[in-house]
């Protein structure tokens, strides 16, 4: 960038680790790219992420061109709190409320310094990041963490532009753009009227309230894999930008330590183990940071690996402090009767393992951070979604991307899946026909995801372009743009 002053970019994540994972890689992209970069979050998330990876607070890391800083607020609770919190709805105001003192003076702080901030860019369930960037005259950008057909869900939502499942007709299916529909137990379930969770919708929805204050959608997906539902986005005059996958792209490779994980590394050796087993023939199991099953869908599953005799890679976490839960049993004598075919973790290297190649099959919850990485290393999945967009994405992966088979059922069907059918579903992902042509799909997907990060690859360009606009501020109206 020869002597230019490189672009000084706050990106403020929610404190949850399917948040901070994204835009952390986001924010490694940037930096490689040249632009100044602080990365902030709670102090509550920053312990674990300081004590679990190689982070410092307020130290700056050179990437590429650029570099990265960490930044940690304190979010005003005690560190034992148990009631705050687990409850995003009182968290969240909590977030808002000594949030945004933080970083305003931040802004002020840098502009006191003669190096003001250029752009700012959130998260969901942080729409009040943007109002202060509003109140500041800075851009701002979403980095939206779900896909862009889920976003497109939220938007008609929002917008009243096609009907919704309601209490009176919760049967209702919805038509997401002009060539798909969406049955009513496969939109985004914190959108439907049997709902556990209401709360998230409205959070989510603040968002789109607040859409008018962006200037850019940033979308963690890529052009190749959404075409449809990114054009569908752009018709609605949102300047939409797909930069995924991110934890996929070359230029932060050397950053690969820079990690926003809360778990400490399982010493298990999961690749030694995995490099002992054939190609293609281990099953991943996993269901995401916050997922948690019941007793008895574990011991199903248990039963349905017993009697397929397939190997697996199962990560059963233990559940946290804050929810009170009793841990998982495996079933008398599992561990026994699997010793050397299956192994059972805490935690694993995610990536490292869907890359690995005798993973040959991964049972995910479908949270979008799965789903890319399992469409980008060209994994076929078997679905079991519990709320959400994984409702969402689970339809994606199998009808529309074609590399799934459905399995699991979700929170609000309130129904188990039976060892047989387990026992099946991971007999018909790992061979024969049916397998072959999801392997093949996914195939497909991994090369897409890997041209479209590649050097003036779609996504590639999308960041450039991105970057591009920001440094225009100086003479152009950023909102007009």
């Amino acid at each position: 960038m020869g002597s230019e002053a490189p672009i000084q970019i706050l990106l403020v994540s929610y404190p949850a680790q399917g948040h901070i994972n994204p835009l952390l890689r986001l924010a490694k992209c940037l930096a490689a790219k040249g632009s100044s970069v602080t990365f902030i979050t709670t102090e509550y998330a920053g312990k674990n992420m300081r004590t679990v990876n190689n982070i410092t607070d307020k130290s700056t890391t050179p990437i590429g061109d650029g570099s990265l800083t960490f930044r940690f607020f304190d979010d005003g609770l005690p560190e034992d709190d148990s009631t705050i919190r687990p409850s995003l709805s009182g968290y969240s105001e909590q977030l808002e409320l000594v949030g945004k003192q933080f970083l305003s003076q931040m802004i002020k702080n840098h502009a006191d310094s003669n190096k003001p901030i250029s752009c700012i860019i959130n998260n969901p369930f942080l729409p009040w990041v943007c109002d202060v960037a509003y109140e500041n005259d800075i851009p701002s950008a979403l980095l939206w963490v779900q896909s862009a057909a889920v976003f497109i869900a939220y938007y008609n939502y929002f917008h009243k532009l096609t009907p919704f499942p309601t209490d009176s007709e919760p049967y209702t299916d919805v038509q997401i753009n002009s060539s798909l529909v969406l049955k009513y137990n496969e939109i985004p379930d914190f959108l439907h009227p049997f709902c556990k969770y209401p709360f998230l919708a409205t959070l989510i929805l603040e968002q789109f309230k607040n859409l008018s204050k962006v200037f850019c959608v940033l979308v963690d997906t890529y052009e190749e894999l959404e075409h449809d539902f990114i054009k569908y986005i752009s018709e609605k005059s949102i300047l939409v930008k797909t930069i995924g996958p991110l934890f996929n792209n070359p230029r932060i490779k050397d950053a690969s330590d820079i990690r926003g994980d809360f778990v400490k590394k399982d010493d298990s050796n999961i690749i030694e183990w995995l490099n002992t087993k054939r190609e293609g023939s281990v099953v991943y199991i996993s269901f995401g940071t916050i997922v948690y099953l019941l007793q008895e869908q574990v011991d199903e599953i248990a039963h349905g690996l017993l009697e397929s005799k397939v190997s697996f890679l199962w990560v059963l976490k233990p559940p946290s402090k804050e929810s009170g839960r009793e841990p998982h049993v495996l079933p008398d004598g599992f561990l026994e009767e699997t010793s050397g075919r299956g192994k059972v973790v805490k935690w694993c290297p995610q990536v490292e393992v869907l890359a690995h190649p005798s993973v040959g099959c991964f049972m995910t919850h479908c949270g979008w951070n799965s789903s890319m990485e399992t469409l980008t290393l060209g994994v076929p999945v078997l679905t079991f979604p519990a709320w959400g967009d994984q409702v969402t994405n689970a339809k994606f992966l199998v009808d529309v991307f074609g590399v799934g088979s459905r399995l699991g059922y979700t929170q609000i069907e309130d129904k188990l899946v039976r060892r047989d059918e387990v026992k099946k579903g991971l007999l018909e992902a790992l061979t024969g026909e049916k397998a072959e042509e999801l392997k093949k799909n996914a195939i497909k997907w991994k090369k897409a995801a890997a041209d479209a990060v590649a050097d003036g690859g779609s996504s590639d360009r999308n960041l450039d372009e991105f970057m591009e606009v920001i440094k225009k501020r100086g003479s152009v109206n950023i909102r007009k743009i």
